[in-house]
């Protein structure tokens, strides 16, 4: 197969199998990440911790079948933008990159969040936002040198952290038949018990979401993949087999630590906003086991901090080249590094805001971004293939183009809806300070606003190209 080329004359060689890109899309998702919210999860839940991630889960799995649908139809490097953009219309798209912005922006907050709380376990005396300037130091210092791809160094990472888990489970799992914990490796507790209200899963559910966020990462895979078949079939196996991962985990955490206030000595409620991964490593297997633990999570978290801070660069680069953002900080390019240097040290600075704010009050206003984007792509489902191309004369086609989306829609809205007053107030916000930016590009709505991705300009699509529309023989780089 040939490269695919871009309007820049840069290409991209489709070179990723499938497993290639569910391994990123996984790294990105940073399984580890279970450990990290499971305390604030459970106390918000009343200790249903794998419930709120059932939940998560079909939502998401509702969600990646409507992307997996947008990414046939689409094979660009874009992503939920891009889709609002062609099947809605530029403006709308615009907002909803504008608003995934903020996931965009704040993800690498968070891996800065989750090491600093990793450190500040190991090391107590010094004081976390030490911890917080030298990574920032770090990260910003290696992208701004060089933006290798990660695929391999992800893949044996993410390996390293899932062994670790599997060990994780099994000694819980002989702990529980010596009487620790619920004293049962077989329970409904974890999943149901009295008390426990919908309210409190579903907010249990929104701060989970934030856990899948990297599926829909693998979109941005699709003019590097083997094949454009394979990258629906990736976005639903990443979310699966990361639910499975997460609902496992869960299930073992909470049977071993029925309560959350073992995490919180003193009443101390505070304690539980930060990473709980190290008290959890300590109580199952003490300090060697916490140590290792944590360095799964510290080594998935670094590798998916390295990802999401060179994604972001990059996407400001390129919203730099189309004049969305001023073109000569934004679009520049250092001729010595060939890396966006003014985006990366962008980045960088904001993560330094990491030693001012909690992982629960980031994560929600990153689920704030996503969980649009999310709602966006299932309605573009629907205005793209029910709407403009018509399908919805056979029953088949209402459900698949109609009710599936529909049910992603109105479930990622109801978690939308249960999302932290604060992280509601200031989502808001950034999409009024969006539209009012959108009326000055395009002077009243006067003119065309510039795409988003510089892959795949605002000129339309004249074919949708479907799994069944390709065969193993077909020349797929011409249909590209």
């Amino acid at each position: 197969m040939t490269a695919t080329t871009s309007s820049t004359g840069a290409s991209l060689k489709r070179n990723l199998g499938l497993w290639a890109i569910v391994g990123l899309g996984l790294g990105y998702m940073t399984p580890t990440v279970v450990f990290d919210t499971f305390g604030m999860v459970a106390r918000d839940t009343d200790n249903v911790v794998p419930l709120a991630y059932l939940v998560a889960l079909i939502v998401m799995t509702f969600t990646a079948i409507s992307y997996g649908k947008m990414a046939g139809a689409m094979p660009s490097a874009g992503s939920a933008y891009t889709y609002a953009r062609e099947s809605i219309h530029p403006n709308v798209g615009f907002m909803v990159g504008w608003t995934s912005l903020i996931d965009y922006m704040l993800l690498p907050m968070v891996n800065c969040l989750i090491i600093r709380s990793y450190l500040e376990a190991v090391f107590p005396e010094v004081p976390g936002w030490i911890w917080v300037v030298i990574y920032c130091i770090f990260v910003t210092g290696l992208i701004y040198l060089t933006m290798r791809g990660t695929s391999n160094i992800n893949m044996v990472l993410l390996v390293f952290s899932i062994i670790v888990m599997i060990v994780f489970v099994v000694m819980v799992i002989a702990q529980l038949s010596r009487g620790e914990g619920a004293a049962t490796a077989l329970s409904m507790a974890p999943l149901f018990h009295d008390g426990v209200t919908m309210g409190a899963v579903l907010m249990g559910a929104t701060i989970v979401c934030f856990s899948f966020i990297g599926f829909d990462a693998v979109t941005m895979y699709v003019e590097e993949a083997k094949h454009p078949r394979i990258v629906p079939r990736a976005i639903l196996m990443t979310v699966l087999l990361g639910g499975a991962i997460f609902l496992v985990a869960a299930y073992f955490t909470q049977l071993r630590f029925p309560d959350w206030n073992e995490f919180a000595p003193g009443g101390d409620m505070q304690f539980v906003e930060d990473s709980t991964l190290p008290l959890i490593g300590q109580a199952v297997g003490g300090a060697w086991f916490q140590a290792v633990l944590t360095s799964a999570g510290f080594a998935a978290t670094l590798a998916s901090g390295l990802a999401s801070h060179a994604s972001v660069s990059r996407m400001l680069l390129v919203m730099g080249r189309n004049n969305v953002l001023p073109k000569r900080a934004f679009g520049y390019i250092n001729p010595k590094t060939h890396t966006p240097t003014f985006n990366i040290v962008l980045t960088g600075a904001i993560c330094l805001l990491a030693a001012a704010f909690t992982l629960e009050m980031i994560a929600a206003f990153i689920n704030f971004g996503a969980l649009i984007a999310f709602t966006f792509v299932n309605i573009s489902v629907i205005a793209w293939f029910a709407i403009r191309k018509g399908r919805r004369k056979t029953g088949k086609d209402i459900f698949t183009y109609i009710v599936m989306p529909g049910i992603g829609m109105i479930l990622t809205g109801i978690l939308w809806a249960n999302l932290h007053a604060d992280a509601l107030v200031g989502g808001v916000s950034w999409a009024v300070i969006g539209v009012v930016y959108l009326l000055i590009l395009t002077r009243g709505f006067r003119k065309p606003v510039a795409a988003f991705d510089e892959n795949q300009p605002v000129t339309g699509f004249n074919k949708v190209i479907t799994p069944d529309d390709l065969d193993e023989t077909d020349p797929v780089d011409e249909k590209v």
